[in-house]
């Protein structure tokens, strides 16, 4: 096989592929093997026409696009191979010659990772704060800890109030007319939580078990049902139950129950240490990402459409699996956020644009400076992941290499020593002053 490229624009290149006349021929019975099985001629059963009648009766060029089919793919992985190029998106093929006893030419067009000119990535100014761990953090801790560990009662009496879970059956109506979605039974809503259409939840609120109450809201300009866009809703609320979280007492027996501590103060000491290891930790993180940010916009490049859309897609879809942790799928999330999958794609675009551009700077300076992940740093992450997922070093190894993952943890594994590299040799707010 023969392949050659040359580039037609700036992230667009064209790739002119030959293909021997010989793997021509053995793609072409290939072809007839897997097309004669399908054929009917009379004096024949299934399967048993000759080559010859057949491509007496049907023309040899009935097999060509089954051939090129079968040809084409590993032609394509093969001449991308040989010649280095780096596609982000799927080729744009145009067949210049397929015949029997002929060489397979073909053309493709191929969007391939852009260039990447790199600016100051050395000696950058990065933030560098003290860790000090406040009196109002600890309470807010304390507070989210009591949150985790209330109890909900069942409220026999009085109205419902901003935190409580209200159980419920709504029915909601446009213009008179019941709408798809608008409808559930006995659903548990905390109040307060945000997650319904606005004014929703604050017309929960006051109601009491038993109660029935015509609750009227209007749907945002930007929801994503263009027939429910902007309009006045009714949903008839009827309220089952209300649930109220009764707060543990802040004492050694709240403390003896969450820790293995025996009193509030030495809980509240272990406190101040994780608080500060955790702050240190951001900081650092912080400082990786601002180093990062730093470097990557120093550098020139002109990313392709597609490298961002791949992104997006991507987190898009790491999105809707986090929901589904939650209980939710994106459908609900879209009826109760108002949005639809456009408008999220939209919004989540200037990140992906911002992820890619740091990717592709990393992965330059990483080849600028030498930076590789060897079989230590592979076996050290197999090591992690293996006390993380209690399954052993051995069975992940099979494992990310049968599903093709081994080399995106060395790719992530170069990515984070680069990383390092950069803080290493950045300076600290500090210093510069």
């Amino acid at each position: 096989m023969k392949a050659t490229w040359e580039k037609i624009d700036k992230n667009l290149v064209a790739l002119d592929v030959e293909v021997e006349a010989g793997q021509v021929n053995e793609a072409l019975d290939k072809a007839f093997k897997k097309v004669v099985v399908k054929v009917n001629v009379p004096g024949f059963r299934k399967g048993k026409v000759p080559r010859g009648i057949f491509e007496s009766r049907f023309g040899v060029e009935s097999l060509y696009q089954d051939a090129i089919d079968i040809l084409l793919p590993d032609a394509y992985s093969e001449a991308v191979k040989e010649t280095g190029i780096v596609p982000v998106d799927r080729p744009d093929i145009e067949v210049d010659q397929f015949a029997k006893g002929q060489a397979f030419k073909f053309k493709a067009k191929v969007t391939v990772k852009p260039e990447v000119q790199l600016g100051e990535y050395k000696g950058l100014e990065v933030p560098a704060e003290e860790v000090n761990v406040s009196e109002e953090e600890i309470t807010e801790e304390l507070d989210r800890l009591q949150q985790r560990h209330a109890e909900l009662t069942v409220i026999e009496e009085g109205a419902a109030e901003k935190g409580d879970v209200a159980v419920i059956d709504f029915d909601g109506y446009v213009d008179g007319e019941a709408f798809e979605g608008g409808k559930s039974e006995r659903y548990s809503l905390e109040l307060g939580s945000g997650s319904f259409i606005p004014g929703f939840e604050e017309q929960v609120i006051g109601m009491q078990t038993g109660d029935f109450k015509d609750v009227e809201v209007t749907f945002p300009e930007s929801y994503h049902a263009e027939n429910l866009a902007g309009k006045l809703a009714v949903f008839k609320v009827k309220l089952h139950e209300i649930k109220r979280k009764n707060l543990p007492a802040l004492d050694d027996e709240f403390a003896k129950d969450v820790s293995e501590f025996d009193t509030l103060e030495e809980f509240k000491q272990d406190l101040v240490s994780k608080l500060a290891e955790r702050k240190q930790k951001e900081n650092e993180q912080a400082r990786e990402a601002a180093v990062v940010e730093k470097a990557a916009d120093a550098a020139v490049i002109d990313i392709p459409e597609a490298m961002i859309d791949s992104e997006t897609g991507y987190m898009l879809r790491d999105f809707e699996n986090r929901l589904r942790m939650q209980g939710m799928n994106l459908e609900l999330y879209y009826q109760f956020s108002g949005q639809d999958e456009a408008a999220l794609r939209s919004q989540m675009r200037a990140d992906a644009e911002k992820r890619v551009r740091n990717n592709l700077v990393l992965e330059q300076i990483a080849k600028l400076e030498g930076i590789e992940a060897g079989e230590a740093d592979l076996n050290e992450e197999l090591e992690n992941l293996s006390k993380q997922y209690s399954r052993s070093v051995e069975e992940l190894r099979t494992l990310f290499t049968s599903n093709g993952n081994l080399e995106n943890i060395k790719e992530d594994l170069v990515l984070r020593k680069t990383i390092k590299f950069l803080l290493e040799n950045s300076k600290a707010a500090s210093e510069v002053a």
